[in-house]
């Protein structure tokens, strides 16, 4: 992650994480845009291999504010439906299995298979070696796979 484009391809995935903290396009928009801003400021982090750790510490901690920040009234977000029926009754069944997991194991999953955050940085974030992060995702993954094999 040491040139500016590397960085670039950061911003979705850390927007991905950030809506998925804080449930609002419009929050995680802003959280994702202060993120970098905090992240360009510094370069102490950068310098030290250490961007992708830096990056996720400041869109959680950014998070956690925000989501402690009293919230005003605001209209749902819009909901993108799939094109088919297959693919919309596998959304919804997506959607429900994870919404059984504990919120650590959504978060690990989101980090390391939608976000592709290598398993070192993980590690870091959440101050456990890699075999508990290890542990934690084969977990995780397991009960998924379970309520998804419930669900009609």
């Amino acid at each position: 992650m040491d040139k500016f484009t590397d960085i670039e391809k950061q911003y979705d995935k850390i927007y991905r994480y950030c809506y998925f903290k804080l449930h609002s396009r419009e929050a995680a928009e802003d959280v994702t845009q202060e993120t970098f801003l905090r992240f360009i400021a510094n370069r102490t982090y950068r310098d030290t291999g250490q961007a992708l750790q830096y990056l996720y510490s400041i869109a959680r901690n950014l998070c956690i504010n925000e989501y402690h920040r009293p919230q005003i009234e605001s209209l749902p977000d819009e909901v993108e439906v799939p094109s088919s029926e297959d693919n919309l009754l596998t959304a919804i069944s997506l959607q429900a299995a994870l919404s059984e997991l504990e919120h650590e194991e959504r978060e690990l999953l989101l980090l390391r298979y939608a976000n592709e955050v290598p398993v070192t940085v993980i590690c870091r974030m959440f101050q456990l070696s890699r075999f508990a992060v290890y542990r934690k995702i084969s977990k995780a993954l397991r009960k998924l796979q379970e309520r998804l094999e419930d669900s009609p």
